[in-house]
Formats: C-alpha cells, structure tokens, sequence
C-alpha cells in the first residue's frame, strides 16, 4: 500500500513538472523592435515580458527581431497582459587615447523603455495575437 502512495505522488510530480517544463498553455510568440525615427531595427537588447508574478524575455537578434521564452529558449508565453521593456539595448564606444583609452556605454533607446515602472509598452497574448512590434525611440 505504501508503494501505491508514492508511486501516486510521484505519477502526479511528473505530470506537473512536464505541463510547467513543457510550455504547457504557452503561446509561442515574438516580433519586431525598431526605431521611431527612421524604422531601422534595434539589434541589441533584451525584451522582457512581466506581470507582478511572472517574467519571460527574448534576445533581440541582428535584424530587430526577438523571440520570447518562459521557460527554455522561444517556447512562449501564457495568455494574459503583459507589461514590455527592453534593457541592455547599448552599444559600447572607445574614447582616449594611449593609456587613457575607456570603453562608454552609450544607450541605443530611450531610458524609461528599461523599466517596467516607466515603459509604456503593455500587449495582451491571446492564441490568436502572438505578434508584437514595437517602436522606440532614441535618447535625447
């Protein structure tokens, strides 16, 4: 009788840990960050995708798109509303010369899209509405 037991227990873990590990109820889902101005894509950065309980992100690859991952690489998010920011979108500039040489960070979009608290960039994943594109712009 004890077996039975934890074999329930253990039966039940697994089928847990696969719909959790598995996407299970996920969205597979990404889109297109560009720049206001001229429309060219942001090729550096990380989207991130947050609720007050649940986070998600995606890299942003050399032709402006991201796919977002929650659990493993790309594999999607739950349905629901989402607060959207993007961090590390920078690139790095050598100024000096000789011994006095340094590397500036130097932002590629505008600060309050690197908070969740200041971006106004909010989307809702549905089944059916899995693309998001977003337009930034640049620092002042």
């Amino acid at each position: 009788m004890k077996n039975r037991f934890y074999g329930f227990n253990f039966l039940s873990l697994l089928v847990l840990l696969c719909a959790v590990g598995c996407g299970g109820g996920n969205v597979p889902m990404g889109g297109t960050v560009t720049f206001s101005d001229n429309g060219e894509p942001v090729t550096v950065g990380t989207v991130f995708f947050t609720t007050d309980t649940f986070e998600a992100y995606g890299a942003l690859q050399s032709n402006g798109t991201y796919k977002i991952g929650s659990v493993k690489e790309s594999d999607g998010l739950p349905p629901g509303k989402y607060k959207v920011y993007i961090r590390d979108a920078h690139e790095y500039q050598r100024v000096g010369e000789g011994d006095n040489v340094v590397d500036n960070v130097v932002p590629l979009i505008a600060p309050k899209y690197a908070s969740p608290t200041t971006s106004d960039l909010e989307v809702e994943v549905t089944s059916s509405q899995r693309t998001f594109d977003f337009t930034v712009d640049r620092p002042k």
